[in-house]
């Protein structure tokens, strides 16, 4: 099993491009299927098709037949750029991100074992991040970051067990495999000026690392007209190991040149090592009928981002180069409502709502990751064909404006994004 599971996560993970944080706020990915995005994610009650691993376990024991589903969420920004604040960087000072244009696909099986167990195996990259700036030479904020890159996908067996005909139960385990990249800049005071000068950048790039965890999730239709569930993913946590390298950058006097050559060691792959405790997940859905054709579901979802408190980075080789970036998140809700009508049979259009609070505090805003509340607006599609069914999803994904005036880092603005997000999956 370890030996698949892994296997099944490094092909996966080829084909995954790092992503914005997009309908999960911190760095969270949402969108793991295209009919529960077309419900602004509010799916918890319904969980009716294969992304009920993702979205609530206990949908799996509801599976009657074997189904094959796949797809993808593209991913792109209108809008991602930065004006500077007081005291630093200073009004008048802007940037902007580099243009977002990722897929992020996800996949599942379902299969029945009997009228009671049922199995299902998904692949899905719940988490990522991609922030990479226009200009890195002279953008102001690149002793912070000029790139930062996340890329996870989890591979996630699970059972459903039907315990009546009206209440499902499904659990399951989580792989979670994630490499990292981080790079930026390095500042010096030349002592000769009395300026601040860029003397080398540094990359930091982890190995494909992995963590374990599990999911649980639990689903009642009360009647035709009325259902609910709960689901839970637990917390993971991913060790990282890799290498960071420093390349010099000439001052102009060589005298100062050589002695920064002494004091950091350039040219070299040194190993550094660094972690990231990934949130654990809550979500309650209700699901109601007004009508035969016409559904309403409401959504609560919960992230525990108090785990994500500090960035470690250590240089096992040269411990003064290791620092430790204080994050200081906080638990975060975010809600959905999504409506569903059925206009003919086999045709269904969906629409929905999230609003979605930023873990972040205004302390920790910075371009390594701006993070705000936002508001999600969605519209899908789905189609009924004779042996396969499509679904279709847009997203539109403003920000709320955010503007921090107490930087850990001094690194002062606002930040202003907009996202877009189109989603397709295919059934068979």
């Amino acid at each position: 099993m370890q030996r698949l599971v892994r296997g099944t996560a490094l092909a996966v993970l080829g084909l995954i491009a790092v992503a914005v944080p997009a309908g999960a706020a911190g760095f969270g990915i949402f969108e793991q299927g295209a009919k529960g995005m077309g419900l602004a994610g509010a799916f918890t009650a319904q969980a009716d098709d294969p992304s009920a691993m993702w979205h609530n376990a206990g949908g799996l024991a509801f599976t009657e037949k074997r189904a094959f589903y796949v797809g993808t969420t593209y991913i792109t920004f209108t809008n991602a750029d930065f004006k500077g604040g007081t005291p630093f960087p200073g009004t008048g000072v802007t940037a902007d991100q580099v243009t977002l244009s990722q897929f992020v696909p996800h996949g599942y099986w379902a299969q029945p074992i009997n009228d009671i167990w049922k199995f299902g195996l998904a692949v899905e990259a719940p988490f990522g991040l991609t922030t990479e700036w226009d200009n890195p030479a002279t953008f102001p904020g690149r002793y912070l970051s000029t790139k930062a890159a996340l890329r996870v996908v989890d591979v996630n067996p699970t059972l459903g067990w039907k315990l009546t005909p009206n209440f499902g139960l499904g659990f399951g385990a989580i792989f979670r495999f994630s490499d990292v990249e981080l790079q930026r800049y390095v500042p010096f005071l030349n002592p000769f000026t009395g300026t601040v000068v860029d003397i080398g950048k540094v990359k930091l790039d982890s190995s494909f690392e992995q963590g374990y965890g599990w999911n649980i999730g639990i689903l009642h239709h009360y009647n035709e007209s009325f259902s609910w569930g709960l689901s839970y993913r637990s917390k993971v946590k991913v060790d990282y190991d890799g290498t960071a390298r420093f390349t010099q950058i000439s001052t102009g006097i060589p005298a100062l040149d050589a002695i920064i050559a002494q004091r950091i060691p350039f040219n070299q792959d040194l190993d550094v090592a660094t972690s990231i405790d990934f949130p654990d997940m809550a979500s309650l859905g209700v699901n109601m009928a007004f009508s035969p054709t016409v559904r309403l579901e409401l959504d609560a979802n919960w992230t525990g981002w108090s785990s994500f408190d500090e960035l470690p980075i250590s240089f096992t080789q040269y411990p003064p180069l290791s620092s430790v970036v204080p994050e200081n998140w906080e638990d975060a809700w975010n809600y959905r409502a999504g409506l569903s009508w059925a206009t003919s049979p086999g045709n269904e259009w969906r629409f929905g709502y999230v609003y979605d609070e930023t873990p972040q505090p205004d302390e920790s805003v910075s371009p390594l990751l701006p993070d705000a509340n936002r508001n999600g607006f969605t519209l899908g599609y789905g189609h009924q064909f004779s042996a396969t069914n499509l679904d279709l999803a847009l997203m539109y994904l403003p920000f709320d404006e955010r503007t921090t005036t107490t930087n850990n880092d001094n690194f002062n603005g606002t930040y202003n994004t907009t996202a877009w997000l189109f989603g397709v999956t295919l059934g068979f």
